[in-house]
């Protein structure tokens, strides 16, 4: 049996979107199911989720025995524990502790930044000026990332050597950096950068845009700038299928009825949603990658 999680919308709801980088990261995604749900405002999550007892969380996984776990932390403590050789946290001990301690000063910190300025992958603003409590929280992010690196000597984008439980759990952090334009500090910067060409990171932004659920609480009337990572090239839809490379869906191998142009070539897909995730960032699906430069 699989494992059962069940998220907020990908665009807007932060601890969804660690767990979903924490199990991409692990390569856990062919024992999962994901649940995507999409409440219009905050307060409609408990009442869309009744079945999810006691805590009624989103993100929540529910184990093959049917036992729930209703937050991030429990999420990736589980798994790290169930899949050992998935290494989600780092073997080197003082790398693991660094990352154990970062991770949870996340979970419990840094209220200016969580409270007011909602994750948002939709759009980016131009550069903000944050008000000091705001600032106080960046120069503490700066802080803890530029010593994680150096405890750890990491040679990799990322806080502690390769890819963790930490890294994930800072992803929307970096989004959220992205989303409002805030200046940052040389390390803050290349470590958002590095979560921003993330693929696993790109995929869950594509496939959030191609759903196009719109949460208005985490809406804010700034003055637009471009994403920051633009990807090379975007799909367009189309009508026509009469000539497309492929017969066979690249994600589910069924019969193709939906299209998209890119390039010289049309493409198919089975159904809308794997059309319109691969349009907004087609370098990001390794399945669709392998037919286009076959």
């Amino acid at each position: 049996m699989k494992y059962q999680l069940t998220i907020g919308n990908r665009l807007y709801f932060s601890w969804s979107i660690a767990a979903v980088m924490m199990i991409e990261h692990a390569e856990l995604m062919e024992l999962v199911d994901i649940t995507t749900v999409y409440p219009d405002h905050e307060a409609d999550v408990r009442p869309r989720i009744p079945h999810l007892a006691p805590a009624r969380t989103l993100p929540t996984l529910t184990l093959p025995c049917g036992t729930q776990l209703g937050d991030s932390m429990a999420i990736a403590e589980e798994l790290a524990s169930r899949h050992p050789d998935r290494n989600m946290w780092p073997g080197d001990p003082k790398a693991r502790a660094i990352a154990r301690y970062l991770a949870n000063e996340m979970h419990s910190s840094f209220r200016a930044l969580r409270s007011s300025w909602p994750v948002n992958l939709r759009h980016s603003c131009k550069g903000l000026t944050g008000p000091e409590d705001v600032q106080a929280e960046l120069d503490r992010l700066e802080l803890i990332w530029t010593h994680a690196r150096q405890t750890t000597g990491s040679r990799t984008p990322w806080l502690c050597g390769e890819y963790s439980i930490a890294d994930a759990i800072y992803a929307p952090m970096a989004t959220r950096l992205t989303t409002y334009g805030f200046e940052l500090g040389p390390t803050s910067q290349a470590y958002v950068s590095a979560h921003l060409s993330d693929p696993a990171l790109r995929r869950l932004r594509a496939a959030g845009l191609a759903k196009g659920a719109v949460v208005q609480d985490c809406e804010r009337d700034f003055e637009r700038a471009p994403w920051p990572f633009v990807p090379a090239q975007i799909g367009t839809a189309t009508q026509d299928g009469s000539q497309t490379v492929n017969t066979h869906c690249p994600y589910s191998g069924t019969p193709v009825e939906h299209f998209m142009r890119l390039g010289d070539h049309t493409y198919g897909f089975c159904n809308a949603m794997c059309r319109d995730k691969t349009m907004y960032d087609p370098e990001a699906w390794p399945e669709f990658m392998g037919i286009y430069q076959s």
